[in-house]
């Protein structure tokens, strides 16, 4: 029974060790995403972690088109994100 209880420790410990490589590994895979008019362009990691914004100068004069182009992109960019693994 202890045999068991040993292995069966050992092999959650190795899975614990796969899941920390492969959050060090999702950090370094960027991911690019761009508006269709390419007015807004955003950098994630592949956990997730905003990284760049760039937001063309023609978007600042009006908040609610900005927070439209932001909220679609990152939602975008988001997806293509959760798609890696």
């Amino acid at each position: 029974m202890f045999g068991d209880l040993s292995g069966m420790m050992d092999k959650l410990k190795k899975a614990q060790e796969e899941v920390e490589k492969t959050k060090l590994r999702l950090n370094t895979v960027l991911v690019d995403e761009a508006s269709s008019d390419g007015k807004i362009k955003v950098t994630l990691t592949a956990n997730r972690q905003i990284k760049n914004i760039a937001i063309d100068e023609s978007l600042l004069n009006d908040a609610e088109e900005l927070e439209d182009y932001l909220i679609i992109t990152l939602n975008k960019a988001l997806e293509k994100a959760s798609n890696i693994n």
